[in-house]
């Protein structure tokens, strides 16, 4: 099943099932107007979805209109909660590697995670807003899940079950923010501005084959300035898989449903499959030729990320973002 959240002027959009060709859509108004109230109830009411979504695909859903992405909202607009870790340990070692710094032997058996804002998430072809290009502005191509409930102290392959919905995410970084706010010892808050996400959520079982594990076995696509720079594997590398990502948050503390959890940066040791973010070009340009040469993103220019399945055939649709001047929207 695929769902999206079409502009409607409200904060949360409203709630439309898609066509497995992200080609038509419906209005789920019947069963629900909110992507986070199917989540709350999602066993009463994902079924009738799904329903609807069967008959979408079959060309028997009597008021069915033409999708389009640009109308979208982020699958969920605002989010209870939006953790991203870090699973691709390809990612930290290449950064890591580029300043001299070796990484520490608990990154290989505890994830890294970050808590990002999830007030206000960008839907996938909203401006990426930035005030200045000296900010070091990046892109940042991911895979996400969104969760349901689950208990303090939940285990990886239970977690793995408590799986709702998939998606892709563009989790911007403001490199050159970064330094500063790391140094007070913190964390992320202003080198981490909104993050967008694909035009639709797709259900586990959408990926077929391709869902194995815990992790997505197919190629994430990143397009910058019409120009594929990456065409990552987000299957075989990824070292921490989403069970054990959501495990991890869940240790101390319940996670409720409307969680998403971030893969982190889709990364393979194979550099000639490219980058999916421009800090690891600039890191291996730095151990390779001892000095980073590519430049941030600037005003006016675009980014676009999408994944394909076997077929050919787009499974979240792209997300597709022009950086733009300006101090707020």
């Amino acid at each position: 099943m695929k769902l999206a959240s079409y502009k409607d002027g409200s904060r949360d959009g409203q709630l439309v099932v898609v066509a497995r060709d992200l080609r038509t859509a419906h209005y789920a108004t019947e069963v629900a107007t909110r992507m986070q109230h199917v989540l709350d109830d999602w066993g009463f009411l994902s079924p009738q979805l799904e329903d609807l979504y069967t008959a979408l695909n079959h060309g028997r859903a009597r008021d069915a209109f033409s999708f389009d992405p640009a109308l979208c909202m982020a699958p969920l607009p605002r989010a209870y909660q939006w953790a991203d870790g870090s699973a691709y340990l390809n990612h930290v070692q290449l950064v890591r590697k580029a300043r001299g710094a070796e990484v520490p032997q608990s990154f290989y058996t505890d994830p890294l995670m970050v808590q990002g804002g999830s007030d206000d998430l960008l839907g996938p072809c909203d401006d990426i807003v930035c005030a200045s290009e000296d900010w070091g502005i990046d892109f940042e191509a991911e895979v996400a899940v969104v969760t349901g409930d689950l208990a303090m102290g939940t285990a990886p392959d239970a977690a793995l079950d408590g799986i709702r919905l998939l998606m892709l995410a563009n989790d911007v970084s403001l490199r050159n923010l970064i330094p500063a706010e790391l140094a007070k010892g913190f964390g992320f808050v202003q080198s981490k501005p909104a993050t967008a996400f694909s035009p639709v959520a797709v259900t586990p079982d959408e990926l077929g084959a391709a869902w194995q594990g815990g992790r997505v076995h197919l190629n994430l696509e990143s397009v910058w300035n019409g120009r594929r720079v990456g065409l990552c594997d987000a299957g075989p590398e990824m070292s921490f898989h989403f069970g054990q990502l959501i495990a991890h948050l869940c240790k101390t503390r319940r996670v409720r449903a409307g969680s998403i959890v971030g893969s982190g940066t889709v990364s393979n040791q194979d550099w000639t499959r490219g980058y999916s973010c421009i800090a690891e070009k600039r890191a291996i340009e730095t151990i390779e030729d001892g000095a980073a040469k590519t430049e941030y993103m600037k005003f006016g220019d675009t980014i676009r990320i999408e994944m394909k399945g076997s077929d050919g055939a787009s499974v979240f649709g792209a997300i597709a973002q022009r950086v733009a001047a300006g101090a707020g929207r």
